[in-house]
């Protein structure tokens, strides 16, 4: 790829901007712990909702996403689309009661829910789990995407061996892209460090517009590059003989179907309740939750959560769908190679297409949309890092620092750059493994198995104890490695396991672990469930016996109203999907009734909204002491 001086200058002004934006908030961040990681609970919806879909859009998903078509076609996203149902369970259940607990993090809510020395060793447990285990994980494989990308586009360089064959210049190109990756670590901790939340937030809002034109752009350029969508539809389905590639479910009659049948079904019908992943958390949880504590009232936590879920889910996926087909229309081998060895990762083929279509500024532009996705997730994996350590692991065990806001911004801002440092190293020893993006994806997805239903019932069911959390975050984290041993695959079904089916088992014996655990054990204190009731205020629904003791609270009632809500929402998202690409692919009298039930569907979800959110903004809840 040639870079131009229109590039240099695109480049330029982007960080120019972002470090900018950094400075202009510093101040303001730097007034208290609560203006750093929940800039003073004062974000109105569309900021901290765009801020959460901008987290989401990492250097990563575009690439993970084009692997995902190459080796299932469409019906390959559903690894992620099945997330939806718990998204909109966290928008129209979970939100306002995150809002009312008026936390900093999620691990704080711990503190609240339990009691005793084991809620305060569940909290210390899972602020390090989180901090040092999966932040760096995601970190990592942000970065190694990043790499990738550089390495196809700016980087990539040919030499001709002495055979005539083509040669990579891989060592070369591959130090020159970690220079480049460091720089922009660099920028991202200046603005994450200085500026807090604040930063975060603001610049996710710039960085969103950048990586949703550059997108769009590029998606109508490879489009075209591939001869437009007739021929492109037609090339595939000539290379590979049937059109799986295009399907939105997979094939259940196919003697080789791309994506199993019971594969699809464990995405589908498992994966969203069972599952905690980064940003599709069952019941909140992560960042997300740190964007609605910092929101101004419940009503725009619960606004803010639902646009992410139409934003991140039916708005954002077709340009990259689009060019993963360009990709693989333009370059069949990627899928032949992937199919030939598994350790390759076809992901390549969308900086592959940027480096081979992409004329000077649009150079520039699509560079830019992969410098706004990698650094909005690392500046908010940075923040949220840190608001785990300081909140939930230096104030429980040293007290005395909770009145201390310098003392807790200097540590806040070292321990940032310390999150980014272990992911650095994480990132280096997956481009040593040879890792693809989607690989990493499924590993953490099975790492969290069965651990999300205990996440959404300890709101629901007063039996949920400390001890139900311990067992399932250790639980998971056993049965994955005992899933991890040749032998107990082929003891299950006589052959290598696929991640999807290790998580499968991984979360079936989670979920049996934790449940045992919590029959067996007392639950918490009644103090406690009686207090965390009055707080949170949710349905009587599995809290008869504490409600009871509490005449004077009034609790939500209209707890059914809001699952038939989330369900509907959820169903405009998975009629809109499918709506899209029958009018991008002709298929003109099927797309015209996806849209009619996206239509019904989206108007009956706005009806639910204006019934069950509040009409005006509800004051702030004070920050609650650590």
């Amino acid at each position: 790829m040639q870079i131009v001086l229109v590039d240099w200058v695109i480049i330029g002004a982007f960080i120019a901007l972002t470090i900018g934006v950094g400075l202009w908030y510093s101040r303001r961040a730097s007034s208290s712990t609560e203006e750093f990681f929940v800039s003073g609970r004062s974000l109105p919806w569309w900021i901290a909702g765009t801020s959460m879909v901008a987290t989401s859009f990492a250097a990563d998903t575009p690439l993970a996403v084009t692997g995902l078509v190459c080796k299932y076609g469409v019906a390959g996203n559903w690894f992620w689309w099945a997330f939806a149902f718990g998204g909109m369970f966290t928008a129209f259940v979970y939100a306002r009661l995150w809002r009312r607990a008026g936390v900093v993090t999620d691990v704080e809510l711990l503190k609240i829910r339990y009691s005793r020395r084991p809620a305060h060793v569940l909290r210390l447990a899972r602020s390090i789990y989180i901090t040092l285990l999966v932040i760096p994980i995601v970190v990592g494989w942000v970065i190694k995407a990043m790499l990738t990308v550089l390495k196809e586009t700016v980087f990539y360089s040919s030499a001709i061996a002495a055979d005539g064959a083509a040669a990579n210049s891989s060592v070369d190109s591959t130090g020159m892209a970690w220079v480049a990756v460091l720089c922009m670590l660099f920028a991202v901790a200046v603005y994450s460090v200085l500026s807090g939340m604040w930063g975060v937030v603001i610049t996710d809002a710039i960085q969103f517009v950048i990586a949703i034109v550059g997108c769009a752009v590029f998606a109508a350029v490879a489009v075209n590059a591939a001869g437009g969508i007739g021929e492109l539809q037609a090339n595939i389905e000539q290379q590979f003989g049937d059109g799986q590639a295009f399907a939105f479910f997979p094939s259940f009659t196919t003697e080789n179907p791309w994506l199993p049948l019971h594969i699809f079904l464990f995405m589908l019908g498992m994966q969203w309740w069972s599952t905690w992943y980064p940003g599709a958390e069952p019941g909140g949880g992560g960042y997300i939750v740190q964007r609605m504590a910092a929101c101004r009232s419940e009503r725009d936590s619960v606004l803010a959560t639902l646009w992410y879920q139409f934003a991140h889910y039916g708005l954002r996926p077709w340009p990259w769908i689009l060019v993963a087909f360009a990709a693989l229309s333009l370059h069949p081998e990627l899928r032949s190679n992937y199919l030939a060895d598994d350790s390759f990762d076809p992901g390549v083929g969308y900086p592959m297409l940027m480096r081979e279509l992409c004329p000077p500024g649009l150079a520039g532009l699509m560079l830019v949309t992969f410098f706004a996705a990698f650094m909005s997730t690392i500046s908010t994996q940075m923040n949220w890092g840190a608001s785990y350590l300081v909140c939930d692991f230096l104030v429980p065990l040293f007290p005395k620092l909770a009145g201390d806001d310098k003392r807790l911004l200097r540590a806040s801002q070292a321990i940032s750059v310390l999150v980014l440092t272990e992911g650095v190293l994480v990132s280096w020893l997956m481009v040593e493994s040879n890792m693809s993006v989607d690989d990493a994806w499924k590993i953490l997805a099975a790492l969290g198995a069965g651990t999300g239903l205990v996440y959404m019932l300890r709101w629901f069911w007063w039996r949920i104890s400390a001890w139900s959390e311990i067992s399932a975050m250790f639980g998971s984290l056993f049965w994955f490695v005992v899933m991890q041993q040749n032998a107990v695959q082929q003891a299950l079904l006589g052959r290598p396991l696929a991640t999807e089916e290790q998580t499968f088992f991984v979360a079936i014996l989670t979920v049996i672990t934790w449940l045992i655990v919590t029959l067996a054990l007392p639950p918490e204190s009644e103090s406690t469930l009686v207090d965390f009731f009055k707080l949170v205020r949710p349905s009587r629904l599995g809290w008869g016996r504490i409600a009871d003791k509490c005449p004077a609270v009034e609790p939500d009632r209209d707890l059914g109203l809001r699952v038939v809500a989330a369900g509907v929402a959820s169903l405009t998202i998975f009629v809109a999907l499918p709506a899209i690409g029958d009018w991008i692919f002709g298929n003109y009298t099927r797309a015209s009734v996806f849209t009619l039930l996206t239509a019904v569907f989206g108007v009956t979800t706005v009806g639910l909204l204006k019934s069950i959110a509040p009409t005006e903004p509800v004051s702030k809840n004070p920050v609650s002491e650590n």
